[in-house]
């Protein structure tokens, strides 16, 4: 992780270096009104953010106590602390320190990280099909007077066919998610042998968690849980968006146009790097909020940075609390985490 790290840090500094001397004469940037934008934040709506996203945490909790009641009957209480901890190492050593989370919960259960991976997969294949739905159904019942508004119709639209397709992917995958994993292994394996296998062996896993929901009422259960949970983080975007109240273009964001803006921000921390993963979000979602709303840069920029610490970087104060009384390193775990994850890997090739 080390070496990799390196390399990334140093090829993105590089980059970083080369686009800010290019284009260095054509950056306007008006930093006093950055940082007055910064001062006069609502910090009412600002707290509320932050408030539902610590709620999502507890609500991740919940719904992994239902994920794992077939291996062992656990209570929420244990599940909180790998979330919070899991995350922040996320937040401090980026998309590396991803398997934190089924790492620790291993760990702590005395669970094989195997089937850990299974309930995470499990777990992503719920958020992706919450977050479309929600995304979709906004942005296709939104207002006719909306801006744009055949772009939101029809983006709308597009998604809830996603989610459409998601929900069929899964209903086939619990009733022949073998089937489904042979022919995905044998459609990738001429690509490449490792792809093929990881997403065969993802699919597996979907089918194995979506087995361990016996009855309607989990599966029900995890759905709602699922769908009141992304509500709250698309709230929460909202909520910051509303903290800049001295600019009109955010400060009266209603929640279907804060969907582009929520997609922008997911789509920009997918590959987010360590630190530096901060910075190319903040621009990511400033841009988002410049194109999509007419936003002035700065303002957009300073509620770019908001967002940033409202639905990525709050959670590290009690995380880190979490990992002490846990008696946990967290570069330790985040490290130890990737390489169990490969060793899986390697055991199912």
């Amino acid at each position: 992780m080390k070496s990799r790290g390196a390399v990334v840090w140093a090829v993105l500094l590089v980059g970083i270096a080369v686009v800010t001397f290019l284009y260095r004469d054509r950056i306007h940037f008006d930093w006093p009104t950055f940082w007055q934008q910064l001062r006069h934040v609502n910090r009412v709506h600002a707290m509320a953010g932050i408030l539902l996203i610590y709620t999502t945490y507890w609500l991740r909790a919940i719904r992994w106590s239902v994920f794992v009641k077939p291996m062992k009957d656990v209570g929420v209480g244990p599940l909180v602390g790998p979330q919070f901890t899991g995350f922040t190492a996320v937040a401090l050593f980026g998309r590396l320190a991803d398997l934190s989370r089924p790492y620790l919960v291993a760990r702590k259960l005395g669970l094989t990280l195997s089937s850990q991976m299974a309930v995470y997969t499990l777990e992503r294949m719920f958020d992706l099909g919450a977050a479309a739905l929600i995304f979709s159904s906004a942005l296709a019942f939104a207002p006719k007077d909306t801006p744009d508004y055949a772009l939101f119709m029809k983006v709308g639209r597009m998604s809830l066919l996603l989610t459409v397709a998601i929900a069929i992917f899964a209903g086939v995958v619990r009733v022949a998610g073998g089937a489904v994993a042979g022919f995905a292994r044998g459609i990738l394996r001429p690509v490449s042998k490792s792809i093929a296998d990881s997403i065969a062996d993802k699919i597996e896993g979907f089918r194995d968690g979506l087995k361990g929901l016996k009855t309607g009422r989990e599966l029900a259960l995890v759905s709602v849980i699922s769908l009141v949970m992304w509500g709250m983080i698309a709230s929460a975007y909202v909520q910051t968006a509303h903290a800049f109240v001295n600019t009109p273009e955010l400060a009266n964001l209603t929640f279907s146009r804060a969907m582009l803006l929520m997609a922008a921000s997911i789509g920009g921390s997918l590959l987010q790097l360590p630190i530096v993963g901060w910075f190319t979000q903040i621009a990511v979602t400033a841009a988002a909020m410049h194109a999509f709303y007419g936003a002035p840069i700065e303002a957009a920029t300073a509620c770019g940075a908001l967002l940033l610490a409202v639905t990525f970087l709050c959670i590290i104060p009690v995380g880190l609390l979490c990992a002490r009384l846990d008696h946990v390193s967290l570069k330790k775990i985040a490290e130890e985490s990737e390489e169990a994850g490969k060793e899986i890997e390697a055991v199912g090739e």
